[in-house]
């Protein structure tokens, strides 16, 4: 492991009140990054930004002196634009909605389907790297309350339902077809449309209102029913997206992940937070706001289905109250068109933050680990 020198910089006397110079005789500051940084925002909530080479420091240094951070306490991450500088005690890898009842092959989730894929890549790189540099993981999740159903507004109640095929229930002998009325699981709906199993012949499949076939809409908190498992158990679905269910809980790949985190005592432990909207910083304070104010989180590595629906609602309620966003966008998924994950990747790397994946983080954890 090679030394470092801690380097200070000092308000550039130059007229521009938000420039900031390194001291240029330190080797490290003059290697690494230019002589000049310049402040962007108001501490304590602000960035450093170097154009030579271009990077962002959001690591939050503190004034006057702004010293850079050390390779052995900060992670230099890649992503699609610019790379930035991240401290892992000041970032939270918060990972939404990989519950069985968007991914679980047992209600229809394809196992190689976008959200599948994503959760192979948190499994096999993001969450390992994390845990490696110190990063905690959150587990921002739908988990509904009686009390949140009766508050439900009906645009929520809307977008999302349980939903059966129109045979009638218990001949098909396999699982339920998890059909949300909005894209979520597009695939399963075509699937069920053109399946000749489920009209007589010469009749059309009736659709709904957004095109897709007619089912028996139970909505948030009706109960699934049982489910089959792949190894052929049966278990109780539950009430959909309550507390406490199968269908909210995480699969085993991921949960094994979790219950070994939640334990840690040398780096951060895991938390689980419940969410009731799609977006789980709404509103003037949620469970996951308040939480990562008291941990003095500022930087969020966000992951989990659907990227345009729950991680994109999430992750622009973040931005817009003053969160670092940085999508990991190999460990999200969603079932909606392409030009759907297109456009909200789009606007994170130039507008909300930016974009990132796991290889990429792999990497930076490596750096800061071996420097």
């Amino acid at each position: 492991m090679s030394s470092t020198t801690t380097t200070t910089t000092t308000i550039n006397p130059n007229p521009d009140p938000f420039s900031v110079a390194q001291d240029a005789d330190d080797e490290y500051a003059s290697t690494t990054l230019s002589s000049h940084r310049t402040l962007i925002g108001t501490p304590p909530n602000h960035w450093l930004h170097s154009a030579n080479p271009p990077t962002f420091d959001l690591t939050r240094p503190s004034g006057p002196s702004y010293p850079i951070p050390s390779p052995t306490t900060s992670i230099t991450l890649q992503t699609t634009t610019t790379p930035i500088l991240i401290s892992p005690s000041l970032t939270a890898l918060v990972i939404i909605d990989m519950q069985n009842f968007f991914i679980s092959t047992a209600l229809g989730r394809p196992a190689d389907g976008a959200g599948n894929i994503a959760a192979k890549h948190l499994v096999e790189v993001g969450i390992p790297a994390a845990r490696k540099a110190g990063i905690r993981v959150i587990w921002l999740n739908w988990g509904l309350t009686d009390e949140d159903i009766e508050k439900m507004p009906a645009s929520t109640r809307r977008a999302f339902g349980f939903e059966q095929s129109l045979k009638e229930e218990g001949k098909r002998g396999g699982a339920p077809q998890a059909v949300d009325a909005h894209g979520v699981n597009q695939d399963a709906a075509e699937k069920i449309r053109q399946d000749g199993d489920h009209k007589k012949a010469g009749d059309t499949p009736d659709l709904t209102e957004n095109g897709k076939p007619k089912r028996i809409y139970k909505g948030l908190g009706s109960e699934i029913g049982p489910v089959t498992l792949p190894d052929g158990s049966t278990v109780d679905g539950g009430r959909l997206l309550m507390r406490d269910t199968w269908n909210a809980a995480l699969p085993p790949s991921l949960d094994s992940l979790y219950q070994s985190g939640k334990d840690l005592t040398s780096t951060p432990a895991d938390v689980w937070i419940h969410k009731n909207r799609m977006s789980g910083l709404w509103g003037s304070a949620t469970p996951c706001t308040e939480f990562l104010e008291k941990e003095r989180i500022k930087t969020l590595l966000f992951a989990g289905v659907n990227t345009d629906q729950c991680v994109g609602g999430s992750l622009q309620d973040a931005f817009t109250k003053g969160w670092d966003c940085v999508l990991l966008r190999d460990a999200c998924g969603t079932t909606s068109p392409e030009f759907a994950r297109e456009m909200v990747e789009f606007n994170c790397a130039r507008t909300w933050g930016f974009v990132s994946d796991c290889g990429m983080l792999e990497e930076g954890v490596r750096g800061m680990v071996n420097a």
